[in-house]
């Protein structure tokens, strides 16, 4: 069941941590690419899982997860400073893998697709 209060609390921690990020973090290892995928907060709002997407490498993303770790209690003041709530939640970063994986899902897709056709073409 969907909390309206959580969802409205997750809209507003992701609008001020994407900001914060675009914003104020002078961190080189965080990557210009990075992008806020999905935020999610704990009932109790203790915690907040912010999943993260970064197009470049394997290393850039290693160091761009290193970056906002070390930047979490940054991030949790600026939360409590501009989202009014009684307990500021612990930041948490998770990479999300789901557009890489969906890239993944296209590409075989294609390749099938591809075989398909030439063996349409080879029978007829």
């Amino acid at each position: 069941m969907a909390y309206p209060r959580t969802n409205r609390i997750n809209e507003e921690v992701k609008k001020v941590i994407s900001s914060t990020i675009r914003t104020d973090l002078k961190d080189p290892r965080i990557a210009s690419m990075t992008s806020i995928v999905d935020v999610d907060v704990t009932r109790d709002l203790s915690y907040v899982t912010v999943y993260i997407s970064v197009l470049g490498s394997d290393k850039e993303k290693r160091e761009t997860l290193e970056g906002l770790k070390k930047a979490s209690g940054y991030l949790r003041k600026e939360i409590g400073k501009k989202v009014k709530l009684r307990i500021v939640p612990e930041v948490i970063f998770k990479m999300d893998t789901s557009i890489e994986k969906s890239f993944e899902i296209f590409e075989t897709l294609s390749k099938y697709r591809a075989q398909n056709e030439s063996k349409d073409t080879d029978n007829e």
